[in-house]
């Protein structure tokens, strides 16, 4: 017998990172997921890290459309039949892929047709099929700046209204991620400072994390960070784990978690001494954009007890 769940929303901060994403939706499955969840929602905008967050969420997975490509066999969603007793128990479906290829009464026809055989259906794009369908997800996971868990009820929320929500935070992040490109390629090109690999979130920026205490002026480095803003440098994801900034390419693992150019990061700026964590002993370089005002950041309380998990 299962037992029932109190959870309404769950909120962390959505990582930029494949692997911090891989490791996030691990620990969410754990947490969250039940075994009689058979309709799961994946709400996201293009380039938040959806496929990333499912591949997380469940391992060994076959998607049919990631961020690498598309998978050009037909998905067996739609071969699916009470007599298939040896097929998978979890499908993966991306509406908008599909529906290039099925009409809407055939998408909900294969979705019912599953559920009814005690068949998991992970659902992408699921706001795009939700009034057809006619019915809300067990549990949906919408992604912007941050990821929420949902276990919607009869009465909330809908999957219209967290798309529409997802869709006007998802900017801070993809900001956010581009600015912190733009300083890991200033820290190695002006000053031969290898990036750090300790990185967190906050609300409208990111932090990385050292052991020492760089010598690197903080407003010097704000000031050229802003020059390469205004410069407007395409930002365009490459081969393997690499974006190109302008001429350049930069490493990264969620390449397509950016802006279009640099010229996109609004109002970027950096707090201008590196806070202090005196029980990791590491050093805080936070940058923030959008907002007009500096948060108050508690070292204590708000990064090593929530984020140093994701450290990564």
């Amino acid at each position: 017998m299962m037992t029932e769940t109190h959870l309404r929303v769950a909120a962390y901060y959505a990582p930029r990172g494949r692997k911090r994403l891989h490791l996030l939706g691990r620990d969410l499955a754990q947490r969250y997921l039940q075994p009689s969840d058979l309709l799961v929602g994946i709400i996201g905008a293009e380039g938040a890290g959806k496929s990333t967050l499912i591949q997380g969420l469940f391992p060994g997975l076959e998607l049919t459309n990631d961020d690498d490509g598309a998978n050009v066999k037909q998905n067996h969603l739609f071969s699916f039949s009470e007599e298939s007793f040896f097929s998978p128990h979890t499908f993966h479906l991306d509406v908008r892929y599909e529906l290039a290829f099925h009409q809407v009464y055939e998408i909900v026809d294969a979705i019912h047709q599953a559920i009814k055989n005690n068949r998991r259906v992970v659902v992408e794009h699921f706001d795009l099929i939700y009034e057809a369908l006619g019915y809300n997800a067990q549990i949906i996971f919408g992604i912007g700046e941050e990821v929420k868990v949902y276990r919607p009820s009869v009465f909330w929320p809908s999957p219209l209204a967290i798309k529409q929500e997802v869709d006007e935070t998802i900017k801070y992040r993809l900001m956010a991620h581009s600015a912190e490109d733009v300083i890991s390629f200033i820290l190695k090109r002006d000053y031969d400072f290898t990036p750090p690999v300790l990185h967190s979130e906050v609300t409208h920026g990111f932090v990385m994390a050292f052991h020492q205490k760089p010598s690197i002026d903080l407003a010097e480095l704000e000031k050229k960070v802003q020059l390469m803003i205004e410069l407007d440098l395409c930002i365009k994801p490459d081969k393997g784990d690499v974006i190109t900034l302008g001429q350049d390419s930069v490493p990264c693992t969620g390449k397509r978690i950016h802006v279009k150019s640099t010229g996109e990061i609004e109002n970027f700026r950096l707090l201008k001494d590196y806070k202090y964590d005196p029980i990791t002993e590491q050093y805080l370089l936070v940058g923030l954009v959008g907002r007009e005002k500096l948060e108050d950041f508690n070292v204590s309380d708000f990064w090593r007890e929530k984020y140093a998990i994701y450290f990564l």
